[in-house]
């Protein structure tokens, strides 16, 4: 008997609305405690750590929708048995949207200019690099491109997820193709789109512009890298779940070892970026381009700075590298769990050093944030679990998924 509707369990739940109100409960602690202090300091670590959690679950959950993307204009069946999650996760696109946007609101029209130094007007006239920038970097362009980014991520998202609801019907050969070819045309929409914002100009005007006076032509590739592996470890460790609980029954060791694959690959396709970056601007020793790496390198982030070279590429190098780590459930889930971690520590010191220098914090108020993430990405993809079938059983492609072999 294939279970076919997910279930919430018990255990679930609790974990959800443990996490849910520990974040909740510092958020508020948070918007008391240093929000509204006098403490520049204070405040500006409020909306920092703000900034850090909603730019990278944001770009996480959206990875999802690229990995259905892509491998839907690669015509790629294997997929299918578990596309339902990365489903699932890419539904909280319009809810960590939202929440992105009233945090960009709350920096600029709260006029936190240390953290964006170009939202002081005064600054950027006497400042002549920012006043160079200022066509891209000024509040108008921000909010426009930053509303049309996350409105068509989410309206191209929930029309990919309406596509797949067709696959829970039976259909004819003729309404298989038509299938098909509405499912390439909107995902190619996407896979152009994608380019355009996380390829290109989301993270220069989200994250690179708290550096304004730096910039990296690396920076967006660098930030994709980053939060498409972390995206997959999400999937991967949401695929385990369900096998774990009975569910996804066509879901093999075949399709984990590619997911696995994907981990291992995208955690060496980082560290290549990192190195490049890092490597073209040590090498050269600009100073315009070396403001960037010297406080982390040689500042009070310099233990980050390396625990994230650490955690993000030497242990997933280590413990993927063998064929049969990537099918076993304990040691993927452990690589993903620490993959998710380890980037986040590396948005971490991404956004940190700008608006905070030497003055950072890693205690109660940046890991309750991260657990109120955590707990709505466990309430908001549980629901889109149960929401309809966990396989798509009439998909032209299921088949292919089924007999897959790596």
């Amino acid at each position: 008997m294939i279970k076919q509707q997910f279930e919430v369990t018990p255990g679930y739940r609790k974990w959800t609305l443990g996490l849910l109100g520990v974040g909740g409960l510092v958020l508020l602690l948070g918007i008391f405690f240093l929000a509204l202090s006098k403490d520049e300091h204070n405040q500006t670590r409020f909306w920092a750590v703000l900034l850090q959690n909603s730019t990278f679950f944001l770009l996480i959950t959206n990875a999802s929708m690229f990995f259905i993307c892509i491998t839907t204009m690669a015509m790629g069946g294997w997929q299918m048995a578990f596309r339902r999650v990365p489903e699932a996760i890419s539904t909280l696109v319009p809810v960590f949207g939202v929440l992105a946007l009233i945090v960009f609101i709350g920096i600029i029209f709260g006029h936190q200019h240390h953290i964006y130094h170009w939202i002081d007007k005064e600054h950027v006239e006497h400042d002549p690099i920012l006043k160079g920038k200022s066509g891209l970097l000024n509040p108008t362009f921000f909010f426009i491109w930053t509303v049309i980014t996350i409105g068509l991520w989410s309206f191209i998202g929930a029309k990919m997820r309406k596509l797949s609801e067709r696959a829970d019907e039976a259909m004819s050969l003729e309404e298989g193709k038509n299938f098909i070819h509405a499912n390439t045309i909107w995902a190619s929409a996407f896979l152009i789109f994608f380019g355009l914002t996380v390829g290109s100009t989301i993270p220069w005007l989200w994250l690179m512009s708290i550096d304004a006076h730096w910039y990296s032509t690396m920076y967006s590739w660098y930030t994709f890298a980053s939060t498409f592996v972390s995206g997959m470890s999400l999937i991967a460790l949401y695929v385990i779940y369900l096998k774990n609980n009975d569910y996804l029954e066509y879901t093999t060791d075949e399709q984990l070892h590619d997911l696995g694959k994907f981990m291992f690959a995208f955690s060496i396709f980082w560290t290549y970026l990192w190195y490049s970056q890092f490597m073209l601007i040590w090498y050269a020793n600009i100073p315009e381009e070396t403001v960037y790496f010297k406080p982390r390198m040689q500042g009070a982030y310099k233990g980050v700075f390396f625990l994230n070279l650490i955690v993000n590429f030497l242990l997933p190098f280590l413990l993927l590298m063998r064929k049969g780590s990537k099918r076993n459930f304990t040691t993927v889930t452990f690589v993903a769990v620490l993959i998710i971690v380890g980037h986040w520590i590396d948005f971490f010191q991404m956004v940190m050093p700008g608006p905070m220098g030497e003055h950072y914090s890693l205690s109660w108020f940046e890991f309750g944030i991260l657990a109120l993430y955590a707990g709505l990405i466990m309430h908001f993809v549980g629901k889109g679990l149960a929401s309809r079938p966990l396989v798509a059983k009439y998909h032209p492609f299921l088949k292919e998924s089924i007999i897959h072999h790596t």
